[in-house]
Parts: structure tokens; C-alpha cells; sequence
């Protein structure tokens, strides 16, 4: 055939890839044909093993020496898979702060729900205003000091009440900063504001089905110990619930944090009527 006389036995010419070199092929060698070590394709190439090829990356007119890809902007930021305690590939999503109303019935009604929304915002005025509330009532909700106050002058009723305010207030933040710590010490990674303050209410708020009938029946009723043991058991789920959602931990884990509280209102307020 015409040119280098060469036939591949099947009537064509010389096959495109053994013609000559481009003056600007990457992989054409000294001798102009290619001479250097063989790639991939069966092409040679013109430098030596080791030594990288020069290129020039898209956008730029000059040769680099180090590999630049070049992204489309944005491209890494919207599917970010972002780590947490638990293994999620998300950070659930909050919502705006709920209101009094909302804010308690959803701790007994809709609990995951409301953790969630709850998580970036603190609530102390509503955990203080409950705390100094409960106080107030629980004094009255023990036999012996419910006797004391009422048959005391009212000076020392006023001041019985107001210390057992304080204390029970004081006694709320102090558990909920416990719980707080325990679950950042098991990987958790919520905030310490909404962990307090929602570990304050639902310690407080789920007594009150105790609370109110121990204010007119005596602490050793049947119903007393029973609400009493009942509400115990259900304060430790949402405790437990809680701090699952606030630090993304799992059931185990989120137990342990709040094993501690529930521990202590077990001795400071369920033992004694259960007793």
C-alpha cells in the first residue's frame, strides 16, 4: 500500500495509530516515533519513568507540575455527610421555640418531637417558674412536713415554703447539670441550656400526678405509692428520651447520663412515700 509500504492483510493502509506523530503529541518520543517507555495504550512516551507530565489545568495558560481538579462551585457543601455522636449522617432539624402551653404538653404527648425542636433553645424561665412551683407543693406533699407547715404560725409556714422552693429549685439544676455532664462524658454533643432545662421540667412535671393527691391523701395510701412508682418509671423514659435526642446517643448510653437523676428523685421523693 502507499506510504510506508506497510499491509495489515485486510486490503487497508497503515493503521491511524502507528501514523506520525503530532509535533505536539504528549507521548511522542526523541526520534519521532514514539521512542520512549510504552503507556496503556500501546503509545510511547518521551519521558522517563518517575518524571511527571507537565499540563496546563482548565482555565490557566501555563503548565503545572501538581494534579488540579477543578470543581464546579458548591460542589462538597449541599451533601456534606456531617458526623454525630450516634452515627446519624444528619443533624435532625429544630424549629422555632415553643410556647409554655406547647412546650409541656408536648413533653408528655409528642416527647421526640419536641426534644427535637427544643435543642438549640434554652427555656429557664419556664424550668425555674416550674421548679419554684413544685417546691411550694412538695412541702405540703409529705406527711410529716405537710403537718408541720399548716399547724406552724404563718411566719414559719411562709418561710418553710419559700426554703423548700429554693432547695427544690437549687436540687432541679444541679441534676440536670449532672445529667448534662454524664452525656457529654458518653459522647454526647448537645447543649448544656436546653439539656438543664428540660431535664428540670420533665423531673418535676412528672411527679405531679403523685403530688396532687398526696396534698389530700395520706403518703402511705396505695394510690400514693402507686402513682408515685408509676410516674418514677415514666420520668425515666423521658429522661432517657431526652437525652437520646438532645445528644444523639443511643438507648443505652442515654440511660447511663440520666441514671444519676433518677436515682436521686428516687431518694429524694419517691422512697419516701414508697416507704
Amino acid at each position: 500500500m502507499a506510504g510506508n509500504g506497510y499491509d495489515n492483510g485486510w486490503g487497508g493502509g497503515e493503521p491511524e495509530y502507528f501514523g506520525a506523530p503530532s509535533p505536539h503529541d504528549p507521548y511522542r518520543g526523541d526520534d519521532g516515533f514514539g521512542g520512549g517507555q510504552g503507556d496503556t495504550l500501546g503509545r510511547t512516551r518521551a519521558f522517563p519513568v518517575g518524571e511527571q507530565v507537565p499540563y496546563a489545568p482548565y482555565g490557566q495558560g501555563h503548565p503545572a507540575t501538581e494534579p488540579e481538579i477543578a470543581y464546579p462551585p458548591g460542589y462538597g457543601h449541599d451533601n456534606v455527610a456531617t458526623y454525630r455522636a450516634g452515627g446519624r449522617t444528619a443533624p435532625r432539624a429544630g424549629g422555632p421555640r415553643l410556647a409554655w402551653r406547647a412546650l409541656l404538653s408536648g413533653i408528655t404527648r409528642t416527647p421526640s418531637r419536641t426534644f427535637d425542636q427544643m435543642r438549640d433553645h434554652q427555656l429557664w424561665l419556664p424550668a425555674l417558674t416550674i421548679s419554684l412551683c413544685y417546691g411550694l407543693l412538695a412541702v405540703l406533699g409529705f406527711g410529716d412536713t405537710h403537718n408541720e407547715v399548716l399547724n406552724s404560725s404563718f411566719s414559719v409556714a411562709a418561710w418553710s415554703l419559700a426554703g423548700a422552693a429554693v432547695g427544690f429549685t437549687l436540687a432541679g439544676l444541679m441534676l440536670g447539670a449532672v445529667t448534662y455532664a454524664l452525656a457529654r462524658q458518653l459522647g454526647g454533643d448537645g447543649p448544656w441550656q436546653s439539656t438543664v432545662g428540660l431535664a428540670v421540667l420533665i423531673g418535676w412535671t412528672t411527679d405531679v400526678p403523685r403530688l396532687l393527691p398526696a396534698l389530700v391523701l395520706p403518703s402511705g395510701s396505695a394510690v400514693v405509692q402507686g402513682l408515685g412508682l408509676l410516674s418514677w418509671l415514666y420520668c425515666g423514659f423521658l429522661l432517657t428520651s431526652m437525652v437520646r435526642r438532645i445528644h444523639d446517643l443511643p438507648w443505652g448510653k442515654a440511660l447511663g447520663a440520666a441514671s444519676l437523676q433518677l436515682l436521686a428523685l428516687l431518694v429524694m421523693i419517691k422512697l419516701p412515700v414508697l416507704g
